[in-house]
């Protein structure tokens, strides 16, 4: 996959969009731009099983995050908490996103 610009960041707050965690949402822990996914908080779970070891003597069935495609999840704008497209605009000469509803930059 061709590697594109990345208009989420780590910490955003995303609503997923499709799949079996639907209208759920989270904050984005990692962005992958090479593979065009990012891993969200609490969703997009699996199982992976862990032996015992010295540093963990439990050992069990351990629930971790797994990559989802960026193109099925949606920024939440934090001024008017809904789902919102992304625009890119420039205040002076650093480039911002802005909220495609209420036009107010995100970071």
């Amino acid at each position: 996959m061709a590697q594109t610009k990345m208009r989420l960041r780590k910490g955003d707050t995303v609503v997923i969009l499709s799949g079996k965690d639907r209208d759920r949402r989270g904050k984005i822990l990692r962005v992958l731009p090479k593979d065009g996914k990012v891993v969200v908080e609490g969703l997009n779970l699996a199982k992976k099983h862990s032996r015992p070891t010295k540093t963990s003597p439990q050992g069990g069935v351990i629930d971790i995050p797994m990559p989802l495609s960026a193109s099925k999840v949606m920024l939440i704008c934090p001024g008017c908490s809904k789902p919102t497209r992304i625009s890119r605009d420039t205040i002076g000469n650093e480039p911002v996103r802005a909220c495609k509803h209420c036009g107010r930059t995100i970071d």
